[in-house]
């Protein structure tokens, strides 16, 4: 079975983060997946084959979303552009025109083997893919390229207000995810028999991938100690030799890296090329297999 093809959208604006270049090299280790990042931060010189950056002031991205979709989208804070990742789709429709699935995502995440997890027999079953159980995730989210799909995000109730709002209404991983998964609360059995009268659910994948915290059948929210990256492939401490699509280290990034000089965490000049290496609360470092 041929793998599809696909293609991350991500807007970014302002400065790229210190820990770019490990999120690069996990981009260029998945050699048949695309990336496509619209910025104003300075396009890196060696950047991988399969990431196009698209240079463009963040006022005139802002002015594509507006006419794309036919609302005044001018949001004072890029954190905004959150909640019109379900639209991306749309917006970039054009662009994505080649790709059979798009996906939204975030660059505070290091990919494992992206296919190895999104096999092609995974993806001809279902038209979006989320990364947890219950809810869509803001750092990756993969959706079947067809005009359904790349419109879901118009059945957000009240969706065109909510864009134009100068809040950030976390639409993402809250108004979207309810499209699909509803009574998430209820008790497992009943919400799967809820569900099948919902063509939205039907049509959906929700597994968790432990991207940011291990969650272990005895309801346990573990942050693993370290992570663990070897060409190309993730592991965690929590999970042994699992591999896992993913890691998203918010939980660091927002506490233990919070005013840490960035090469106090960054491991040494050329570790991201390297293809091996671990990283824990305290940052990156090269690991001795």
């Amino acid at each position: 079975m041929k793998d599809p093809t696909i293609c991350f959208v991500i807007p970014y604006f302002g400065r790229w983060p210190f820990w770019f270049e490990f999120f690069l090299e996990s981009c260029r280790r998945n050699a048949t997946i695309n990336w496509l990042i619209f910025t104003d931060c300075e396009v890196p010189d060696s950047g991988p084959q399969n990431v196009r950056f698209v240079p463009i002031a963040y006022a005139d991205y802002c002015a594509l979303v507006s006419s794309k979709l036919f609302i005044t989208f001018r949001p004072d804070n890029a954190y905004k552009l959150c909640d019109i990742k379900p639209a991306l789709g749309a917006v970039h429709e054009a662009e994505l025109s080649k790709y059979d699935f798009w996906a939204f995502g975030d660059i505070d995440v290091v990919y494992g083997d992206l296919r190895a997890y999104f096999t092609a027999r995974r993806l001809s079953r279902k038209d979006l893919f989320a990364t947890h159980a219950r809810r869509i995730s803001g750092h990756l989210c993969l959706l079947r390229n067809t005009p359904l799909m790349r419109n879901a995000f118009r059945c957000i109730p009240n969706w065109q207000a909510r864009y134009e709002d100068q809040r950030h209404h976390a639409l993402d991983e809250g108004a979207f995810s309810r499209l699909f998964i509803r009574h998430k609360n209820w008790p497992e059995p009943l919400r799967r028999f809820a569900a099948r009268f919902n063509p939205w659910a039907r049509c959906s994948e929700f597994i968790e991938t432990h991207s940011t915290y291990t969650l272990h059948d005895d309801g346990r929210r573990v942050v693993p100690d370290a992570w663990f990256y070897r060409d190309g492939c993730l592991t965690n401490s929590e999970l042994g030799a699992q591999a896992l699509p993913y890691l998203h280290f918010m939980v660091w990034k927002n506490e233990a890296w919070k005013g840490v000089p960035p090469q106090a965490l960054l491991g040494g000049a050329g570790l991201p090329a390297a293809g091996t290496w671990r990283v824990d609360k305290d940052g990156w470092h090269a690991m001795v297999e």
